[in-house]
């Protein structure tokens, strides 16, 4: 399977930009302008803000169309106001143990740039159960005073993004490598002109409690006719490997999620398999966290998750003990932009059955359906 140029540089455009929870609006006008160009029609958005692109070509009608989503936040800095002239507070939202803040460098995007600076101490609270980094003092770096206005975003300070080998690093790839994803394929199917009937959700606030998904399954802004398949990036585990493929997830660590659309996802990735031995993906409990996936089932649509395997996860690298990049690898990006396109198109439809098993177990009892009849008082 050959990378696919076009992809990486959507990619690469959407993880440059800034981003938070309840913070997401440079990545939404990118967005917005990026359907705007392809002359797409049916955008919307909802009262949270999600939004909600289909990309309908042809005339093929599909009862059951795919929605497939991501989140557009990552976790970051709020700011919430000066303090003299060298320092500043923010709020912070997401989940980062509290070791890794004290003494980390930071970034916030002001007129197009970055203002650096310092943290110097945090202030916790108790969120159900656990203690976590409620704000940060931060002191500025810089020869002269920087002013950073109040609600300015702040990440972790790391570069741009940058492609080592097959990998891609960057300050966020949690869940803007799957949001690239789903680009990549609007482009090719737009592009392809090729039937097809999907739904692309992108969600916003995640990183606190899928919040913006809660939203829009609870308005029912995804169309209660579609299957769920919420794309995520998830920590590598041991049997879960970067470059072995996109991962089907079964659940998370909440909940195993709807039996049926993981299979239909499972039969259409067996179909491009066979088709070509170059694509590779993975079957798998992913449950080092909880997704989506989980709301969406729990707020009554049948759904499952798909996800690409990532490294330090929440810029957490764990090897040094400080914040890193993190990464996915590029491989299992060009793969899962495959599967989303033809998830789109439809190739067969979804019945709310396991076709696949359906038809073994009647193999099965068709098989040996006498011989258990002939045994049932004595072998046979």
């Amino acid at each position: 399977m050959m990378a696919n140029p076009k992809s990486r540089k959507i990619l690469v455009d959407l993880l440059t930009l800034p981003t938070a929870p309840f913070a997401e609006h440079y990545v939404i006008d990118h967005i917005l302008a990026f359907c705007e160009r392809r002359k797409l029609a049916d955008v919307q958005r909802d009262a949270a803000g999600n939004i909600l692109v289909r990309v309908r070509q042809g005339r093929k009608k599909v009862k059951r169309p795919v929605c497939i989503t991501a989140h557009l936040d990552h976790p970051g800095f709020v700011t919430d106001k000066m303090i003299g002239k060298r320092k500043l507070r923010a709020h912070w939202r997401g989940g980062v143990p509290k070791e890794y803040f004290k003494g980390s460098k930071v970034r916030f995007f002001v007129d197009d740039n970055w203002i650096k600076g310092v943290i110097k101490q945090v202030t916790t609270k108790l969120v159900g159960g656990t203690r976590r980094v409620d704000t940060a003092l931060i002191e500025l770096g810089g020869r002269s005073p920087q002013e950073v206005p109040s609600g300015t975003i702040g990440m972790w300070d790391l570069p741009d993004p940058a492609i080592r080998k097959d990998r891609i690093h960057a300050r966020a790839c949690d869940d803007l490598a799957g949001a690239g994803a789903m680009l990549a394929a609007i482009d090719r199917l737009v592009r392809s002109r090729k039937s097809c009937d999907a739904y692309f959700l992108f969600t916003r606030a995640e990183e606190v409690g899928f919040v913006g998904a809660i939203a829009a399954a609870k308005k029912r802004f995804i169309p209660e006719k579609c299957v769920v398949v919420a794309m995520e990036t998830s920590s590598e585990l041991v049997d879960a490997k970067m470059g072995d493929g996109p991962i089907l997830r079964v659940g998370d660590r909440a909940s195993t999620f709807t039996p049926a659309v993981t299979a239909y996802c499972h039969r259409i990735a067996r179909t491009l398999a066979a088709a070509d031995k170059q694509f590779t993906y993975q079957r798998k409990l992913m449950d080092g966290g909880t997704c989506e996936s989980s709301a969406y089932c729990n707020l009554g649509y049948e759904a499952t998750g798909m996800c690409l395997a990532l490294g330090n996860y929440h810029n957490i690298n764990r090897k040094t003990g400080k914040i890193g990049a993190e990464y996915v690898d590029l491989r299992d990006f060009d793969k899962v932009v495959t599967w989303f396109c033809e998830l789109a198109r439809a190739p067969v439809a979804y019945t709310g059955k396991d076709e696949t098993l359906n038809t073994q177990i009647r193999d099965i009892e068709k098989r040996h359906r006498q011989l258990l009849r002939a045994s049932r008082n004595e072998p046979c």
